[in-house]
Formats: structure tokens, sequence, C-alpha cells
């Protein structure tokens, strides 16, 4: 075994539970034994499975926060309160737009898909004296199948574009602009879905099934699936999710001997590349990723949250997340309403008994106190034992932020359709503006090769030294429409930091003028003036980055001198 610990900014992300008063109780979830995730997430709300009687319905509340109460409610939730009831037999299902954060979809065992739009104003008077809940109203019904819907997901990028799954064991993609009938239907299962999920793109979907094989489908080119492979070989419940931008999806499942599993599998030829076996427990693991290249792994029935970080074809373990209160479901927020202030890198929540809990997932980071933002390795020596875990930051760190998707489409229903792609829409969590991300692929079932970023963006991002001024602390954004700024604060220095939609701005010396005080641009006449500013900006740059080495080299010495004294203590 090595003794060197491999450098990450990550390494030391831990989960913080959010108190009882910033949860929800009193939480009634469904009965029913179907394979989903029970709970899903917006910017703005919250979709549970209901547990009603006299057909099926599924909760809608406000979205609660680790952080803090929600104002004018109360965590446990009253006996009635506002739901969608429209369907005649248990939801199943539920998944919100990531264009519009109050307009959410269900599907259930009626066979019948539902799209619901939330009125805020229902909510006004929540938990006065006199307070009477009114139900939500779908605005569209699908006949989706004459069976069970067990699955909906909305397009990524395409707005108005939904997926639907079936007891027919056929996958359905609908124009919400014209349900009549599916414009595709995938076909070739020979058992029940048991997920699907989308590339970032929207122009391949993965899905796992009961007949144990993993399939690869391009809906705009055919009915059938454009590969398929062998999964897991236990017949339980297989989950997939597509690992962003890279050419890699992953799943989890069982062996043949019942033993859980994690696997990572390219998507041009559909090869496993890895597969690690996580422990012999019964429950479903629900993989969850985030753009930070972590992959969340929570199984049913387990107190624990497990997370690793992806590089180069391989999971390494980061830590997990402890607690002796089983989950029966969990979600993720969509990463553009995060906390940045307070360094929240992904937040989940978790179903467990009758309640819901908060996770906030935070990088420790300690700015506040400290005169201007040293380096962190200069920083973690000015810091006490005592105030470790303080992780609010005066300055966006964007070296843990990279760019969120964004609630803006890229596309419509109808380009989709006629074979149109587009890259998806991206969010700076700085200052909130929208841009368009990578080009979008080729139509096709191989994804390209990613281009890695230029060496002077890295250095850039890595090499960050800030000397921030006084200013406010950033606030959530999670609009359904343009994304707002978040404050008025000062520019660090990111190299994902407000590019042109149509031109993204390349990567030079005036992109540092940030970070500290440049002189004006020399005349033309003063050529040795102006060589001797290009040497002192070079310089500078290999300083950044030798501090940024240096900074990971000492990370790696504290965490092997913290194990050799606690071999010490337990020899």
């Amino acid at each position: 075994m090595s003794r060197f610990v491999r450098a990450s900014k990550y390494r030391h992300v831990f989960g913080q539970p959010a108190k009882k008063e910033h949860g929800l109780e009193n939480v009634k979830v469904t009965g029913s034994a179907w394979d989903t995730n029970v709970v899903a997430a917006s910017g703005e709300y919250l979709s549970i499975n209901w547990n009603a009687s006299g057909g099926g319905a599924f909760a809608i509340v406000p979205l609660p926060s680790p952080f803090n109460a929600t104002p004018g409610f109360t965590y446990k939730l009253p006996d009635s309160l506002p739901l969608a009831r429209s369907h005649t037999a248990p939801v199943l299902d539920t998944d919100w737009s990531p264009h519009n954060d109050r307009v959410v979809a269900s599907g259930g065992e009626d066979g019948k898909v539902m799209i619901w739009k939330v009125d805020p104003n229902t909510f006004d008077g929540w938990g006065l004296e006199g307070w009477t809940p009114t139900d939500f109203d779908p605005v569209a019904r699908l006949d989706a199948s004459a069976r069970k819907v067990g699955q909906v997901m909305f397009h990524p990028t395409a707005s108005n574009v939904l997926a639907s799954a079936s007891g027919e064991h056929v996958i359905k993609i609908w124009d919400l602009a014209a349900p009549e009938d599916p414009r595709v239907t995938l076909t070739g299962h020979g058992d029940a879905i048991q997920s699907l999920a989308f590339n970032p793109t929207g122009t391949l979907l993965a899905t796992t099934c009961r007949d144990r094989k993993l399939r690869l489908f391009d809906p705009r080119a055919g009915s059938d699936a454009v590969r398929t492979a062998d999964g897991h070989g236990g017949i339980k419940g297989s989950r997939v999710v597509w690992m962003g931008e890279h050419d890699r999806i992953a799943t989890t499942g069982f062996s043949k001997m019942s033993d859980r599993q994690v696997g990572v599998w390219e998507t041009g030829a559909l090869g496993n590349i890895k597969t690690i076996v996580l422990d012999q427990s019964a429950g479903v693991v629900m993989p969850f990723w985030s753009d930070n290249n972590i992959l969340f792994l929570a199984g049913k029935g387990d107190g624990n949250i497990r997370y690793y970080e992806y590089e180069s074809d391989a999971l390494y373990a980061l830590s997990e997340h402890k607690s002796s209160d089983p989950q029966r479901g969990m979600c993720f927020l969509p990463r553009r309403a995060l906390n940045v202030s307070d360094c929240e890198i992904a937040r989940a929540y978790k179903v467990a008994g009758s309640s819901i809990e908060p996770i906030a997932f935070i990088v420790p980071r300690k700015v506040r106190g400290i005169p201007f933002a040293l380096p962190s390795f200069i920083s973690f020596f000015l810091s006490t034992n005592a105030n470790k875990h303080a992780t609010q930051a005066d300055s966006f760190q964007s070296d843990i932020f990279p760019p969120a998707p964004s609630s803006e489409p890229s596309l419509s229903a109808a380009e989709f359709f006629s074979g149109k792609s587009a890259p998806l829409r991206l969010v700076n969590l700085q200052d909130g503006v929208s841009f368009a991300g990578k080009n979008a692929p080729a139509q096709s079932f191989a994804s390209p090769t990613p281009t890695p970023a230029p060496a002077a963006a890295q250095i850039k991002v890595e090499a960050k030294v800030d000397i921030p001024a006084p200013a406010p602390a950033p606030t959530r954004t999670y609009s359904a429409a343009t994304p707002e700024p978040m404050s008025a604060r000062q520019a660090s220095v990111d190299s994902y930091s407000a590019p042109s939609p149509a031109q993204p701005t390349p990567p030079s010396s005036s992109s540092y003028s940030n970070s500290y005080s440049q002189p004006p641009p020399p005349q033309a006449n003063d050529g040795a003036l102006a060589e001797e500013n290009a040497r002192l900006t070079g310089e500078l740059r290999e300083a950044y980055a030798k501090i940024r080495t240096l900074e990971l080299e000492l990370e790696g010495v504290r965490a092997n001198a913290r194990k050799a004294a606690q071999a010490l203590l337990e020899g």
C-alpha cells in the first residue's frame, strides 16, 4: 500500500446535515415498492411521492436549506397540505424541468404522465390559523402507456421534451407542445427498464434493464439501440448516470454473488473500464454525478453516502458521510442553486423515515479574518483547530465551482426533433452570467474527445491569489428565467468568467488584471519597457504555479504525518 496521498482539493469534503428545524418532518412517504428515488428537487421546490388515499398523489413543498430555516414555513408539515392528486394510482416518479424551476412531470401506475406548474401563491398563509390548502391541477395529461410509467426525465438542452419509460419495456420521447403521440419510441428492452440517463447535450440516452443489459440509444437515429453490452450480473436493481462532459457513464448494480458494484464504461464501444465491489448489502445504490468530477453513491437502507473523485478512468475514494438513519430515497439539488459563500459544492435531500434531511457537502476553506487571501497552505497555519471547519469565504472559490448547467434551454423541441444539436448552456456561479458551453458533439453514439484547456488557463485557476475588497456574501440563484447576478463582488481570476456565447475569451496576460495591478500598455517607442513587462509577467505566472505545487506537496506531507501519528498512537 502506498504511503503517499493523492493530492486533491476535494479530499477533505465533508457532509454537514441540517439541524432538525431546517429539514422537514411529518412526511408521509409513499408505500409503493417501485424502485425510484422517491424525491426530486428543483432550485425552488421539492416533490415527494406521497402516501395518499383515493388514488395517487405527490407533495410539492418549498425547498428547505441546511443553513437556515425557510421564512414563513414550519419544519413540521401540517397533516393537510397542497398535493398533486390527479393520478388514479400511486405516483412512481417525478422530475423537475431543468429550464423552469416551477414545472414538474410525474408518472404513475395508471399509465399517465402529467405536467404540473407551481403557483407560488399556493403557499400564501402556510401554517396560519384558518389556512386551507389548495391542491394542484395538471396543465397537461399524456396517455403514455396501457401499463405503468416507471420513470420520467426531462431533456437537458431542449425545452418541453420529456422521456418516459413504461411497463411495456419501451421509452417514449414526447414533445409537450404536441402531446397527442410520442415523437420517438425506443424499443429492444427484454424486461422492465430500471433507469435512464441523457448525456449533457441530450443526443444520447443510456438505459439499464432487468434483462441485465446496458443500452445506448441515439433518439433521433431510430428506435433500436446503437450499442448493447452485458451490464451487472445480478438481476436486482441497476442504475445509470452520465459522467458529465466525459465520454463515460457510471452504473451501479449487483454481481451474480449479490455483491454491490459500481462500474465505469466508455460509450464508444460500450466497454467496461473499471468495476469496483462496494459491499454485500441488499439495497439498490443510487448514483449522482457532480460536475466537480465527484460521483456520490447512496444505498437504499444505508445510513452512509460514499463519494469518489473521477480522474483518468479511475475512481478515487474521498470519504463518506455516515449516519445512523437509513435512507429510503435521495435527490441532489441543481448546482446553480448552491450556496457558494459557504463553499457548498453539492447538496443532497435524504428521505429517512418520516423526515427529509438536507445535507450540504462542503469544501473546508478558511479566509475570513485573515488580512488578505494568502495561499491556503499559509492560511492553514494562521487558523486554529477550534475553527478548522469554518467555511465562509470572503472571495469566490473558482477552483471548486466550475460553471453549472443554466436554466436557459439551448434548443426548442422542434429544433431537437429536426436533428439540430447545441451545447448545454452554463452559468457562472460567481456572477450569474449564462453562456454557451462546449461545442455540441456530432450526432452519433461516439462522443468527441474533450479538448484540454490551455496551459495558461490552468495556471489562472490553480494559482489564484486574491486581495479581496469588502463585499456582500453571494446569494443563491435559481431563477427559472435568466439568472440574476449573485452579488457585486470583486472579480476573481477565473477562466470561466463571463465568456461570450459566440466566441470564448482566449487566455491572455490581461486576464490577470483582477489579481494584481498591471502597468498601462506601453507606447510603440517603449520596446524595452514592453519586453521587461512581459518578462516580469512570465516570472509572476511561474511563481504562482510553484506556489500551487508547494501547496499540494505540503498537503500530502501533512496527511502522511497525520497517518504516521495515528499509527504510533494505535501501536
